[in-house]
């Protein structure tokens, strides 16, 4: 059975997608580069052999911007509506989506935030959870940036661990093991959230359209 690659992504509209980066370049800019993120993302999802290609997404994709590119790069991905209350929820709920659709399949939840992933980065990650039970992927600012579950049922522990807070990797991980889960962890990686982490990726991947996307803003 092949393992799923699964995107939680977020329709790039201006004033919905990256504000807190809208501050500093306008929300127009800010939105071009969380498409230029996805984008790059979905390209490395799809370099990635032997895995279905899934987008858990929210919002009006017609609406975004660079709105034609990314209907035609997820024009091979299974898209499915993300619901919930919440982020966590929405999260767990993915994930359950995900179950139902492909049973039997483990899964690899990445975001949009990191554009600078690559394939072998995902492939590496892909192994150590037919190794173990769970592998997670810390990030710079406290998060993660991506969960890898052999059962995507246990992602039910994502309902209690508080998002978006320095703690919210360290949570995650206890949650895991208070589950039983072995959980092997992936390297450190930063997301883009501020105009400061986005420099710093679009340095490290500078012939990317998140490192153009990133040019023209500033």
């Amino acid at each position: 059975m092949k393992a799923v690659l699964l995107v939680v992504a977020k329709a790039p509209v201006a004033g919905f997608a990256k504000t807190r980066l809208a501050p500093a370049v306008g929300a127009r800019h800010a939105a071009r580069l969380a498409a230029a993120a996805l984008l790059d993302t979905v390209d490395t999802v799809r370099a990635v052999p032997d895995v279905v290609p899934v987008c858990a997404l929210t919002g009006d994709l017609e609406a975004a911007e660079r709105s034609a590119e990314l209907v035609a790069a997820l024009a091979d991905f299974v898209v499915l509506p993300q619901r919930g209350e919440d982020f966590a929820d929405r999260l767990a709920n993915a994930h359950a989506d995900v179950a139902a659709h492909f049973p039997g399949s483990a899964v690899l939840q990445v975001g949009m935030d990191t554009p600078q992933l690559r394939p072998a980065l995902l492939t590496g990650a892909l192994t150590q959870l037919s190794e173990a039970d769970a592998v997670l992927g810390p990030a710079a600012d406290g998060g993660w940036w991506a969960l890898g579950l052999r059962r995507p049922e246990d992602a039910h522990v994502l309902r209690s661990v508080p998002m978006s807070r320095a703690d919210t990797g360290e949570r995650t991980l206890f949650a895991l093991r208070d589950l039983g889960l072995r959980v092997a962890q992936l390297p450190v990686l930063s997301d883009v959230d501020t105009v400061t982490d986005a420099a710093g990726v679009a340095a490290q991947i500078p012939s990317s359209r998140f490192a153009h996307a990133f040019r023209e803003a500033v």
